[in-house]
């Protein structure tokens, strides 16, 4: 049974380091960008340990630099996912029963290695194939990693202690928190690296057994997570490795009568069309399996009157243009009150224009490439719609340029509708749009925020007036997963700000905390009698005088 004593100790929160001129860990950091951009890997589909080269690959080319490849990767075709799935269901066997403190030392183990700051690995290889400036990826690959593989392992240990409150005289009940059923599928995003390790580990964690199908446009730094699975001694077979194409790998998975649940991050349109196929594949499974999902955001600022201007640029900028706006949580539409705006608006674009923005290596940089060029063009659509609009004044930004690597200026749009598309869609990229509106009208605009977007994953009300702020908090109850008061909406920290939305922003399952745990466990409930009745009658059956 898997119960617990304390053995695991209460985590902190990894600290950030800064990489400040002629630190260590900037020295370290530049030797392990130079020396992987040296290489030119081969990254091979990993199953059971084994790896597996198809021969059907693609290249990995630095976002920044596009002309600069880093290697290629292989594909897995059908025979590969059955291979994986076999492979996970045969691992399951011995997994499944192995005491949670030696689950809890691999995982511990991960996050020690990690820790030892001389290896800048992990850092680098997000750096060179996401674009992510060293602050960002320190933030991302190494200390949202560490915490998640940390915190998740305190809150195993808090799980297994739950136990009934009650046992009578003669009677002895317990609970068990079994692993599912059948293997976890993870399907995880290129924008942190930290998901995409959390999303495969912590199923994995508790028990469980996962087919990990990371973003093709990631697949460099989840190649080098799968190193470190494999370094701290995770059996084969527990987590296998399934780069490929997501329109192959994922029907034939979800098809697999043993899948036992879903573990997502990534578009709310894959998202819900993975929920419709398992819906209508529901008679076909050994159990119902969990779906687990973060998508979409359309994350909002709410300003009043009585904020504190400077600070409020400085978060909005932070929050809309940090990583390039590629945050499921970046700031992408504010509401600002026409009577702050003319002040306002000098502070911000003064900070703006002093947003440096090209290559990682260069750490004077504040913003550096989105992802890849269906990226670069969804998003230039969106500012080339805005140019042509006579309802939208291009405030700052408004620029492209892929010739080297694409990269976007941090724009921001002035719309005078506040349903125009930019104010309502999913953009994914550093594009703010802002709605100035009538300071006495504060309650209508916190409906239209309200109502303005299908997505409800992040937002923050900036305000020194108390009462306003109550009005937030209580009008917006559902308008956001993670709510900030007088601060950016980006930025929650694992066993701090649990992260996740509802509405169409997910399942809210709350990724770093111990909710999330719970979706990867199956209760069993037992009861047992030391002295059992012999008699099947009761004592009111009996006839009295």
């Amino acid at each position: 049974m898997q119960n617990a004593k304390v053995v695991v100790p209460k985590p902190v929160n990894e600290p950030v380091l800064e990489y400040r001129s002629n630190s260590p860990e900037r020295i370290s950091l530049i030797n392990k960008i130079n020396d992987l951009k040296s290489q030119n890997i081969e990254i091979p589909i990993i199953i059971d340990g084994n790896e597996i080269k198809t021969g059907n690959t693609e290249e990995i080319r630095i976002p920044h630099n596009h002309n600069h490849i880093l290697g290629v990767y292989h594909k897995a075709s059908e025979k590969e996912i059955k291979m994986a799935t076999e492979s996970a269901m045969d691992t399951w066997s011995s997994w499944s029963k192995m005491p949670w403190e030696d689950r809890v030392a691999i995982f511990k183990k991960m996050a020690s290695i990690l820790q030892r700051h001389y290896d800048q690995t992990l850092n680098a290889s997000t750096m060179l194939s996401q674009s992510k400036n060293a602050y960002q990826a320190e933030i991302d690959a190494s200390c949202e990693m560490i915490d998640f593989l940390n915190f998740n392992c305190w809150y195993a240990q808090e799980l297994y202690t739950q136990q009934p409150t009650y046992s009578p005289d003669g009677i002895w009940n317990r609970l068990e928190n079994r692993p599912l059923e059948g293997f976890v599928f993870a399907i995880t995003p290129f924008n942190f690296t930290s998901i995409a390790g959390n999303l495969p580990t912590a199923p994995a964690l508790m028990g469980n057994v996962a087919i990990w199908k990371p973003a093709s446009s990631a697949v460099y730094s989840a190649h080098f997570l799968m190193k470190l699975f494999k370094d701290a001694g995770l059996p084969s077979g527990v987590i296998n490795f399934l780069p490929g194409s997501g329109s192959l790998i994922g029907p034939k998975i979800i098809q697999n009568p043993n899948l036992a649940g879903v573990h997502f991050t990534g578009s709310t349109s894959v998202f819900q069309g993975m929920w419709k196929s398992i819906g209508e594949s529901i008679n076909h499974y050994k159990s119902y399996p969990r779906i687990v999902g973060e998508t979409g955001g359309k994350d909002f600022c709410i300003a009043h009157e009585s904020s504190d201007i400077k600070a409020l640029s400085t978060a909005m900028i932070r929050g809309a243009f940090e990583y390039q706006g590629q945050k499921c949580s970046a700031l992408s539409r504010a509401y600002i009150p026409k009577s702050i705006w003319p002040d306002l608006k000098k502070i911000f674009i003064n900070q703006v224009n002093q947003i440096k923005m090209g290559d990682v290596e260069d750490f004077s940089n504040f913003m550096n490439a989105v992802i890849d060029r269906n990226s670069f063009n969804n998003i230039k659509k969106y500012i080339d719609n805005a140019k042509k609009s006579d309802d939208v004044e291009v405030l700052t930004g408004g620029n492209c340029d892929d010739t080297i690597g694409y990269f976007i200026e941090p724009t921001t749009l002035i719309s005078k509708d506040p349903k125009y598309e930019s104010m309502c869609e999913e953009i994914f990229g550093p594009v703010l749009t802002i709605y100035l509106y009538d300071s006495d009208k504060w309650d209508e605009t916190l409906l239209l925020v309200n109502e303005t977007s299908p997505y409800a994953l992040t937002g923050c009300v900036w305000a020194n007036d108390r009462n306003a702020i109550n009005d937030a908090t209580e009008k917006l109850t559902h308008a956001a997963g993670n709510f900030y008061i007088n601060d950016k909406p980006t930025g929650a920290v694992v066993g701090q700000q649990p992260f996740g939305g509802g509405r169409a922003s997910g399942t809210n399952d709350k990724a770093g905390s111990i909710f999330n745990l719970i979706r990867w466990v199956s209760q069993r409930t037992i009861k047992e009698t030391y002295d059992p009745p012999t008699e099947f009658t009761y004592p009111f059956m009996k006839s009295s005088k």
